[in-house]
């Protein structure tokens, strides 16, 4: 028995000897022809990378389809539209039908395309089928949609083809679909060139984005590109050839941003106006919310000529450069912060505009000076020898106090908004090349530093917050189809940059900039601003020049009673006429057209309207066209809207007449023609939603309303003309 088993265990021995050495035998064979076709191969014939070049098979990565950009209300700003190259697989038809169908498919060719004839057509695609390569592409631009339906119904493309019902009724198959397209995406954006800069445009050959969103969420706009096996043809055609190992594109995902259409529009008019008034180089408008720091409207527009601008740069964000008289309100609250005085108790003599400290010379832009100020003043009157002397008294001993200061209202950081070109904060310190005995003395009003617009609005935006510093945003979500893949909260700081008293009385000052200081233009308004004017020179070979333009400013809020949006514009080298203008008279007024195109669109900034005391009725109004009034007013009794002039032809001169009419109590109508064709925008008060949308939608305008009833406000004021996107905003009650 133990012999028997002794013997079981050899043979079993044996078998293993015999599998592992036929096992070692074949991995010699396989690692001996891995080396003859690498090294040895290339002396017998071609080598594997000779002929991998020499095929025309490749493997193609395809471009997934780029998610959208969307305005917060849903509009889309940056969309991806597909194009289409035709091709066709000449070989793949069964002979019958290819014969049978080649002269209409030649046909259709020639008649859409007209590249060709229909004979040439024809021997083009007879020559591919007799030929080596099957694949030929019957265009060479892309087509849009729109035709590629209307090729969809031609042969060798058309769906039913391909199944034929034989003598006996049984339904048989056969080879028709030849025709193939493939798909080439193109970035389309609908309000171009509205906000160019700020959505961003694509790179045509790498499909990446280059600026704006586009480029700072390119990740998530991309997807996920697939894979195609392709044929290649001469002149670098490449055409997909299987669809057995493809890897399918995943589309990107959609940006949501916080832009508002409606204030991007007003903010890039009015800028645009100001930019051609002025002469001026370039500018940006930043319309933000207080509460959340959203940003509504981010304008940058360049002047290239008369009536010629480009949305090309950033400035907004990446321009960082003196902000001049803006940023005396950082001065002024460190003093209140570190001295705790009464603003209109201290006073300075600012003297008669001109002081010279330690070989610095410091002057006020008024001619004759200001002479005595209370601090207060300094910053309402906006006097640089007055921040200085303030500067001097408080912080020339204590330099590093005023740089941390500055460090707790958030100025020498950058505001980290998820957009890609911010300009980092530069403000010197004392461990600086730079810092001499009176470097506080230009900081304090705005010179020596770099600092971008947005950077300024922030500080501004925080005062109007109560002191609470709010990081601007442009982007609220992320989504993929329904789902949400990010979303972005608002961020505002758990602490005030500053005391509350502090914050109490610069927001008083602001609005004595408005009401007693360099904005005077701004009092008119019917809500309450609050800001700051900005003007300062311009660095030209390493010296401030005064006689080559100024970059001027304004900054601030409105309503300043109640906050809600802060706003910043900037206007760089303002000439007219060959004089200097300063930011009261350039930035203030660009300042107010924004602010009060949104006033009137945005109804929650309205205090309620009273209601008509009893017993004193307010006249009845009603406003339309003439034929449909007239109707109206015989049914009610009411004397009717007078005739309109005819012609010598005994046609009406105006069939299109609009009139209102007006009647209180047991009083006489008294009617008056209201124009609608003359002006772009007309007056649309008083006139119900439906005629009032009948007549801006004619005119080629996008309409939107809030309330019911009928219009009692309008975003654009009646007579304007305007460029680009064509939307008004009415309130209804």
């Amino acid at each position: 028995m133990k012999k028997s088993t002794t013997n079981e265990k050899q043979a079993l021995m044996n078998r293993a000897y015999v599998v592992a050495v036929v096992l070692m035998l074949l991995s010699v064979v396989v690692a001996g022809r891995l080396v003859w076709i690498q090294y040895f191969a290339v002396f017998q014939d071609k080598t594997w990378g000779e002929r991998a070049a020499a095929s025309n098979m490749r493997m193609d990565t395809v471009q997934a389809m780029r998610g959208n950009i969307y305005a917060n209300d849903g509009s889309l700003l940056a969309t991806s539209i597909p194009y289409y190259f035709v091709e066709l697989d000449a070989k793949y038809p069964d002979s019958t039908y290819f014969a049978d169908h080649l002269d209409a498919l030649s046909d259709s060719l020639a008649q859409v395309f007209g590249r060709r004839t229909r004979n040439g057509y024809r021997a083009m695609i007879r020559r591919t089928r007799d030929g080596k390569s099957s694949t030929l592409r019957l265009h060479n631009r892309a087509v849009s949609y729109r035709t590629r339906e209307r090729i969809m119904s031609w042969p060798f493309f058309r769906r039913g083809d391909d199944k034929l019902e034989d003598a006996n009724g049984k339904l048989k198959y056969r080879k028709t679909m030849a025709g193939k397209f493939t798909t080439e995406y193109r970035r389309y954006r609908p309000f171009s060139p509205m906000a160019d800069r700020t959505v961003g445009t694509v790179d045509s050959e790498t499909g990446r984005g280059r600026v704006g969103l586009e480029a700072s969420f390119n990740r998530q706009l991309a997807g996920t590109n697939g894979a195609n096996w392709v044929q290649v043809l001469p002149r670098g055609v490449r055409l997909p050839v299987s669809d057995e190992f493809n890897l399918r594109p995943e589309t990107g995902s959609d940006i949501h941003t916080t832009l508002d259409i409606n204030f991007q529009d007003v903010a890039e008019s009015s800028l645009k106006k100001a930019l051609e008034k002025y002469q001026a180089n370039y500018g940006c408008v930043i319309v933000m919310e207080v509460a959340t720091g959203k940003i509504k409207a981010l304008s940058n527009l360049t002047r290239k000529g008369p009536n010629r601008f480009v949305d090309d740069r950033n400035y907004a964000l990446a321009m960082g450069a003196d902000p001049g008289s803006t940023f005396k309100l950082a001065t002024m609250m460190a003093v209140l912060e570190e001295t705790g005085i009464d603003p209109d108790k201290v006073w300075v003599n600012a003297g008669s505009g001109r002081l010279v400290y330690r070989g610095l010379a410091i002057n006020d832009a008024h001619r004759g000076g200001f002479g005595s100020l209370t601090a207060s003043q300094v910053l309402e009157k906006s006097s640089n020898i007055g921040t200085h002397l303030l500067m001097q008294k408080y912080f020339y001993s204590q330099p590093d106090k005023y740089l941390a200061y500055l460090e707790k209202f958030r100025l020498k950081n950058r505001t980290g908004i998820h957009m890609q070109g911010e300009a980092a904060p530069f403000i010197r310190d004392r461990n600086s090349k730079l810092w001499g005995k009176t470097s506080l003395t230009p900081m304090s009003y705005g010179y020596d530093m770099r600092l971008a617009p947005i950077q300024i609005l922030a500080l501004y935006n925080a005062v109007a917050n109560q002191g609470y510093w709010v990081r601007p945003m442009i982007v609220e979500q992320v989504r993929s189809s329904s789902e949400i893949v990010n979303t972005y909260e608002p961020y505002v700081t758990s602490s005030p940059i500053c005391s509350e008293r502090t914050i109490k009385l610069v927001q008083g000052m602001l609005e004595g900039v408005v009401q007693r200081g360099t904005a005077p233009g701004l009092k008119a308004s019917p809500y309450r601003v609050a800001g700051k004017t900005g003007t300062a020179q311009k660095i030209v070979n390493g010296k401030y020049m005064a006689r080559r333009g100024l970059r001027v400013s304004f900054v601030g809020y409105f309503p300043a009673d109640r906050p809600k949006y802060s706003c910043m514009v900037l206007v760089d080298n303002s000439l007219a006429g060959g004089s200097d203008l300063y930011a009261g008279e350039v930035a203030a007024p660009v300042f107010k057209q924004v602010a009060d195109r949104i006033y009137a669109y945005d109804l929650s900034l309205h205090a309620p309207a009273p209601l008509d005391p009893v017993g004193d009725p307010s006249p009845i109004k009603w406003t339309g066209r003439a034929d449909e009034v007239d109707v109206m007013a015989k049914v009610l009794n009411l004397s009717t809207p007078p005739e309109p002039a005819t012609d010598s032809g005994g046609m009406s001169a105006d069939s299109n007449r609009w009139v209102q009419g007006s009647t209180a109590g047991e009083g006489k109508t008294k009617w008056a023609t209201r124009p609608v064709d003359k002006a772009e925008v007309p007056d649309l008060r008083g006139m119900p939603l439906r005629d009032a949308l009948y007549i801006m939608e004619n005119k080629g305008f996008r309409v939107g309303f809030k309330g019911s009833g009928k219009v009692v406000t309008q975003s654009l004021e009646p007579g304007v003309s305007v460029s680009g996107a064509k939307r008004i905003m009415l309130g209804l009650k």
